[in-house]
């Protein structure tokens, strides 16, 4: 087969942010894939584009794989690290469910800058040790899922950071987060970055028992500290937050 299709991430949002590698594949698509802002990200190019819902990811992976099977460079494009909560998956689930001639398909996945990494280097080195990733979303699995796993990165003490905290119909889960980590975690460094990278940057520095669920929006990365992380704090500037190498018993 002559098509190919690249999973390329964006990066957070700005231009700045985009690698390389992924500026080099757009430019090479003939056909670019992906949710609508997405999409709308991509600089001009001669490419056709396919926007989309958000909630369609499969049947977006399908028209990239029939499209490459016909022949054409197809970009799917997703913020961030398409392999982070994004569309590498749903490629790979589509390859494994369809057709057999997509196996043979030259296949990419395009790194990009994660909201996690963006929001870690935004207030200093709170990643330094141990850390754990959990989307809040229950639309692809039962919250009992995630609650288990709360409970165990709050018992292991890991960082924590939540991907897709809350939006307009799922206003409840990050409260109940937090509530499932006060009870298991203790007080603890929280971080709510929103927009990161964007004009409308906001950096939020609060705690456990502080945090309000109601600042907490589909635009927010937020981020827990373990029991080690700590905060410098600063006169007239922002703090810096990190979590030392060495674990101290």
């Amino acid at each position: 087969m002559t098509g190919r299709v690249m999973i390329i991430g964006l990066g957070p949002g700005p231009a700045k942010w985009v690698t390389p590698e992924a500026s080099a594949l757009l430019a090479e698509a003939t056909d670019i894939i992906g949710y609508g802002p997405y999409v709308d990200r991509a600089p001009p190019s001669k490419a056709v584009r396919h926007a989309s819902d958000n909630r369609v990811e499969v049947d977006r992976a399908r028209h990239a794989l029939e499209l490459a099977a016909g022949g054409a460079q197809v970009a799917v494009v997703s913020g961030g690290d398409p392999g982070v909560f994004a569309m590498a998956a749903a490629v790979f689930e589509a390859v494994e469910a369809g057709e057999e001639a997509w196996r043979e398909l030259d296949i990419v996945v395009a790194p990009g800058v994660t909201a996690v990494l963006a929001a870690s280097a935004r207030i200093g080195a709170p990643l330094g040790h141990d850390f754990c990733v959990i989307s809040l979303s229950d639309n692809l699995k039962p919250w009992s899922v995630i609650e288990k796993r709360l409970v165990a990165a709050a018992e292991g003490d890991f960082v924590l950071a939540f991907y897709n905290p809350a939006s307009k119909a799922r206003p409840d889960q990050i409260a109940r987060a937090f509530e499932i980590l006060r009870r298991k975690a203790g007080e603890r460094i929280v971080i709510l970055a929103k927009a990161v990278g964007r004009p409308d940057e906001e950096i939020v520095y609060t705690s456990l028992a502080a945090v309000e669920p109601a600042d907490v929006d589909m635009r927010t990365l937020v981020l827990i500290g373990s029991s080690q992380t700590r905060m410098i704090e600063r006169e007239d500037k922002e703090p810096w937050v990190y979590s030392p190498r060495r674990w101290e018993a």
